[in-house]
């Protein structure tokens, strides 16, 4: 066990920071106690051994700073990971909001809010395949049956049921038929494999900016515009990557800043004021509280594992 308080610059809420990293309530890479966060990580490149890679992080909001604590062989390396991880390296500073004052109010009351960088891109993209066309409780329900089964136990004293997120040679080792189980059609559990067979160079895009990275990205096949940024906005904190593509994100972004719905292309011409920030102005919208009205027909949830 490691110990050692964080105590960022400016202010970081930990729920609003971490929110984006985690996939759902059950997600057992991720889990809330109260304002206390515990989450777990994997460090080694695609094929290195297990027992040398594996983390848990506990974090709990103190008035001299964020207490860390880490469990595991790679307990000194997601210490340091802690100030990226918590937003050090995201600058608002030039994010200018002097042309909409709801918003520029939202950016006050939510000072803590920062873009998480996590540095690890291939579970990210795992992820972001897994949501591909489905509904959220499709995804996040296979992304828990999938890791719970294949994913390591977390390290140290953490909540029953955590898990650290399987490695590539071990997600290139589950067979069809769990992936059935879990809901996840071929073509994304194709996709997935794709993925995992490139995994050290997929890693090794975290070292390269967002837009270079998000070009190589699409270069594996069944990795478009919305996987890629969904990956990189986690992975890389990128500020500027918007979900393109989602079925949701445009008519919520229009009823927010335009009071009605519109396309992706309507969508990015309400966001090109602030390019460079587009990210941030949708995670502010997400901060508001906002809504947008709820009428229109509903997105049938297909249970695929019935086929």
């Amino acid at each position: 066990m490691l110990q050692t308080t964080y105590a960022p610059r400016v202010p970081v809420d930990l729920r609003q920071t971490l929110g984006p990293v985690g996939r759902g309530p059950a997600d057992p890479t991720l889990r809330w106690e109260g304002s206390n966060a515990w989450m777990t990580m994997r460090f080694d490149g695609p094929d290195a051994a297990a027992e040398t890679a594996a983390a848990t992080l506990h974090l709990a909001p103190r008035r001299d700073g964020i207490r860390v604590t880490a469990w595991g062989p790679a307990a000194e390396r997601a210490l340091a990971a802690v100030p990226r991880l918590l937003g050090a390296d995201d600058n608002w500073s030039e994010l200018a909001l002097d042309s909409h004052p709801k918003l520029r109010e939202v950016h006050r009351q939510n000072q803590g809010l920062r873009l998480a960088r996590t540095d690890r891109l291939f579970p990210a993209l795992v992820c972001a395949v897994l949501e591909q066309k489905v509904t959220s409780i499709e995804a996040l329900r296979a992304w828990r049956q999938l890791v719970t089964r294949y994913g390591e136990r977390a390290p140290g004293p953490a909540p029953l049921g955590m898990r650290v997120v399987p490695r590539a040679v071990t997600w290139r080792r589950i067979p069809s038929w769990e992936w059935h189980r879990a809901g996840v059609g071929p073509q994304r559990s194709a996709t997935v494999l794709r993925v995992a067979e490139v995994a050290a160079s997929v890693e090794r895009l975290v070292g390269m900016d967002a837009e270079t990275a998000a070009a190589k990205l699409k270069s594996v096949r069944g990795i478009g515009v919305w996987t890629a940024a969904e990956a990189l906005q986690r992975s890389h904190g990128a500020p500027d990557h918007v979900s393109v593509g989602d079925y949701h994100l445009a008519a919520y972004v229009g009823w927010a800043l335009a009071g009605r719905p519109v396309d992706d292309d309507g969508m990015l011409e309400l966001l090109e004021p602030w390019r460079g920030h587009r990210q941030r102005i949708v995670r502010l919208i997400v901060a508001s509280g906002f809504r947008k009205p709820s009428f229109g027909p509903r997105m049938t949830i297909e249970d695929h594992r019935a086929h």
